[in-house]
């Protein structure tokens, strides 16, 4: 399927009643819409955006493992891949330990939960894996179709085409706000941002890439921030989410942050695509 250079992540819970955004998107040259947070065993949302558009791919940024059985989403994964074949890419992931009670033995849950869609059809194409460590990247590249990291860095992403080699996806998500005074931006930046700092599976990436726990107190060191978050104009935001291209992505998710995340950031979206390269 085609997720083009350029897509779109944002928070699925923002998108019913709000289809004729997905068509927004398509019109402005985004190849793909990231669905953020666990979408629901039916996947309703994501069949509804694809029935409103014609050609934007939509993609599950995650279908949580604990959330959501893999007989369910196999499914409505079925269902809606012969629907709307070669537009839909069932984003897949373990969630956070501090946010799910019964978290036990994250790796071997994934290993049984691609077991299940096995079983049940769906194809290794047709999925992909959040993944930030080592281990969980090269089960991305064994069982699906590729990886896509969450909250990174080009480094990361220059380290996990290794693993991945050639062949596999790579989609990373970048944040980004769409200011050009530093201390503004970063104020923005750190109201998401301080929520995962509290999470032990992306402290511990951003140990891996060199950052210490320094870094993490009072929603991120200046240096943390500006290494996660892309802000300035929109050219300018571009430009750095492009850092990852450059280091190996196939595929590039922009998260749109403007502080309120209880609606759509449209203007966002427009001025962006003002800008995207055609």
């Amino acid at each position: 399927m085609r997720l083009g250079r350029f897509g779109i992540w944002s928070s699925v819970h923002l998108w019913p009643g709000k289809l004729e955004i997905g068509a927004l998107l398509q019109e402005q040259g985004f190849g793909t819409l990231w669905l953020g947070g666990s979408p629901g065993g039916d996947l309703a949302v994501a069949e509804q955006l694809l029935d409103a558009t014609e050609t934007l791919t939509i993609a599950t940024g995650i279908v949580n493992v604990w959330a959501d059985g893999p007989e369910s989403i196999a499914a409505a994964y079925n269902r809606i891949a012969k629907k709307h074949p070669d537009r839909f890419l069932l984003g897949v992931g373990i969630g956070h330990p501090q946010m799910t009670a019964t978290y036990e033995k994250p790796y071997q849950k994934l290993v049984s939960y691609l077991d299940a869609l096995d079983a049940e059809g769906v194809p290794v194409e047709g999925r992909a894996l959040a993944a930030l460590g080592p281990k969980v990247l090269q089960l991305s590249a064994d069982r699906t179709a590729g990886a896509h990291p969450y909250l990174t860095t080009p480094e990361h992403t220059r380290q996990a085409r290794e693993i991945l080699g050639p062949d596999r996806l790579l989609a990373p998500e970048v944040m980004v706000v769409l200011e050009t005074d530093p201390s503004k931006a970063r104020a923005v930046a750190r109201q998401t941002l301080q929520f995962y700092l509290t999470l032990s599976n992306y402290t511990n990436n951003f140990r891996r890439l060199g950052f210490t726990d320094e870094d993490f107190a009072d929603g991120g060191s200046d240096r943390l921030v500006d290494a996660l978050v892309a802000y300035g104009e929109p050219e300018e935001v571009l430009a750095r989410a492009g850092e990852h291209h450059d280091a190996g992505a196939d595929h590039v998710t922009i998260q749109v942050l403007t502080g309120d995340n209880t609606v759509l950031p449209v203007d966002g979206f427009r001025a962006l695509g003002a800008v995207l390269p055609r």
